[in-house]
């Protein structure tokens, strides 16, 4: 007992520790938890997850695949696909039944393989996971339309592939004699009735439930949590596999019901799926045999070249003629289809029934899928923020800042910001406080920015940072913590002393975001100050005026806000500590006017007022 927990411990640090390496240096967290897997399991024989769980192996990973997938359908609205609808459909009822086709021609002719378990892998392989998706689109600022068409069809795909295998495996078995094709057709009928409709009427009765204030908040997670998987044990007693239809679709309806806690409902979800995606794909690449890959041949090569460079590109591009997409949209997301964990699953699940049912080349899928989710793991991993920026696929090439509250403070913010060529945003619920921007040419966003509309309208993704700056110092830690989880606790700041006042009147040091400037300024103050002729002032460093000179010819009432690094990068000066800037970086400053000019003159500094 006490080697397994041993065992598992190390799996679980493993797992958060490759997804913490891969954030820092910027490279998708799924290969690390690969190489983690094969030198824990294959490599090293540490881990042999198959011996060391016994019976509750394959149970886990069912469980958690459930609940991987119902936590992406929640992040599925209908609203992101009001310029996609009509590619995801094509993409999902076209390019799927494609790629199924030309995936078992592929098998069948390349690989090697019979005929039925040709048509299981086929179908095994219509999935593009969600596991490797999102974290690739958070790691690149790919543009809306691709971004939305590649994540709807991770989710959705996941499921239908899962189901695309079950129907060919139990037609294999009614043409073998093993099911009659009667109760295979009333099973199939029952299966999509169960999964559809049921997923769905879970759903409605989980909002209206929770919108009823039945459940309190504290368990609203916790039930949620335990019906997913009630509902996807259920649904694959009537069909086997089709409990991850139902739990998509039941994501899918509450993630477009009107929940005021779904907000608090996908952060747990994300939390618990970061945590499920660490531990199984350690666990399913820990219990890959090695000799089962070595022993695929070239035919195992060909298959997978295959696959990548001929089965998915004609199937999309079939699929999204006359879709309205572009050129390079297509290529885009014809090219980008990186295989995940629940491919793996599948895989060795129906690789061990197959052979189970005399079809002995069955043991052959895991190592097959394998090697197309390794293998798109690395090439798509890699080649998507490089292919993006070549097409011009990128929302933007900077990080921005979101400025939220229109005043004549945040517009002259915004138009140094722009100057400097960042994206900003200045979001305002009233039109008159967003006019002037406007007038400047500064992108606005009219409405209330913690709504429904502003989460789905606002591309978020171009923002590393916000600023809260209205008159309301509440409104402005309101803000500030709903937009913490989303940016990051350090990249969220507002103005005000909120923190300075009484401990009777201050907000929980858990609320809000960083102050802006120490000690605090009020809204009254900073817009004073501005009539008083006070300015925002970009100087850029260079070898002969560094930050002591700079600081030298600056009044003492000059406050540095943050500072531009070449590549774009933003730092705040209340967010960095002790950090300060260095050469190249481009200074924002706000304060009345320097002490001097001339050393500016001297020195051919690109200050601009």
């Amino acid at each position: 007992m006490t080697g397994l927990i041993l065992k598992l411990a190390v799996i679980g640090f493993s797992g958060i520790a490759s997804q913490w390496v891969a954030w820092r240096i910027r490279i998708p967290a799924i290969a690390l938890l690969l190489l983690a897997g094969l030198l824990l399991g294959p490599v090293s024989g540490y881990v042999n997850p198959q011996q060391d769980l016994g019976n509750v192996y394959k149970p886990i990973i069912a469980l958690s695949v459930a609940i991987i997938l119902f936590e992406g359908g929640l992040t599925l609205n209908f609203r992101e696909i009001r310029e996609t609808s009509s590619a995801v459909r094509a993409i999902i009822l076209i390019g799927g039944p494609l790629v199924w086709f030309f995936s078992a021609l592929s098998a069948h002719y390349a690989a090697g393989l019979s005929w039925p378990s040709a048509i299981v892998l086929g179908a095994i392989l219509v999935v593009t996971g969600p596991t490797v998706i999102m974290p690739l689109l958070r790691q690149t600022q790919l543009s809306h339309r691709p971004a939305a068409l590649l994540r709807w069809e991770a989710i959705v795909n996941d499921p239908i592939g899962a189901l695309f295998a079950v129907i060919s495996f139990e037609i294999y078995l009614v043409l073998h004699g093993s099911h009659g094709a009667t109760d295979l057709a009333l099973t199939l009928v029952l299966g999509a009735v169960i999964a559809v409709g049921g997923g769905y009427l879970a759903g409605m009765a989980i909002a209206k439930t929770f919108v009823g204030g039945h459940v309190p908040e504290f368990l609203k997670s916790p039930v949620l949590l335990t019906i997913v998987l009630g509902v996807y044990a259920i649904s694959d007693l009537v069909l086997e596999e089709s409990g991850l239809l139902t739990v998509t679709v039941m994501g899918i309806t509450l993630a477009n019901s009107k929940m005021a806690s779904l907000t608090e409902l996908r952060r747990f979800k994300e939390t618990i799926t970061v945590l499920l995606v660490s531990g199984l794909f350690i666990l399913l690449t820990a219990s890959l045999d090695l000799n089962a890959l070595y022993s695929l041949g070239w035919g195992a090569a060909l298959f997978v070249a295959l696959v990548l460079f001929v089965v998915r590109p004609i199937a999309i591009m079939i699929a999204t003629i006359g879709r309205g997409l572009s050129l390079s949209e297509r290529v885009l997301v014809s090219w980008i289809a990186p295989r995940g964990i629940v491919a793996v699953a599948v895989s060795g699940l129906f690789g061990a029934a197959l052979t189970e049912n005399g079809i002995a080349d069955g043991s052959q899928l895991t190592a097959l899928t394998f090697a197309v989710v390794a293998s798109t793991i690395f090439l798509h991993g890699f080649s998507l923020a490089p292919l993006a920026s070549a097409f011009g696929l990128k929302s933007a090439e900077k990080p921005g800042i979101m400025i939220v509250g229109g005043s004549e403070w945040s517009d002259a913010l915004a138009q140094k910001l722009r100057d400097l060529e960042l994206p900003v945003l200045v979001v305002d619920s009233n039109y008159n406080h967003i006019k002037r921007s406007r007038l400047n040419d500064i992108p606005v966003f009219f409405g209330e920015v913690l709504s429904e509309s502003a989460h789905h309208d606002i591309t978020l993704n171009r923002y590393s940072h916000l600023i809260a700056t209205t008159d309301n110092d509440a409104y402005n830690s309101l803000v500030c913590t709903e937009f913490g989880p989303e940016l990051g606790r350090n990249h969220v700041f507002q103005i005000g002393t909120v923190r300075e006042d009484s401990e009777r009147q201050s907000l929980s040091v858990t609320v809000g975001g960083r102050p802006l400037f120490k000690p605090g300024r009020e809204f009254s103050e900073l817009r004073r100050q501005i009539w008083n002729g006070w300015h925002f002032q970009s100087t850029r460093l260079t070898q002969e005026f560094n930050y002591s000179d700079y600081l030298d010819t600056r009044a003492k009432e000059t406050t540095l806000l943050l500072w531009v690094k070449l590549n774009g990068k933003i730092h705040f000066k209340e967010g960095r500590g002790d950090a300060e800037p260095g050469i190249e970086d481009t200074l924002i400053a706000f304060g009345p006017a320097s002490k001097t000019d001339k050393n500016q003159s001297r020195n051919n500094l690109p200050e601009k007022f």
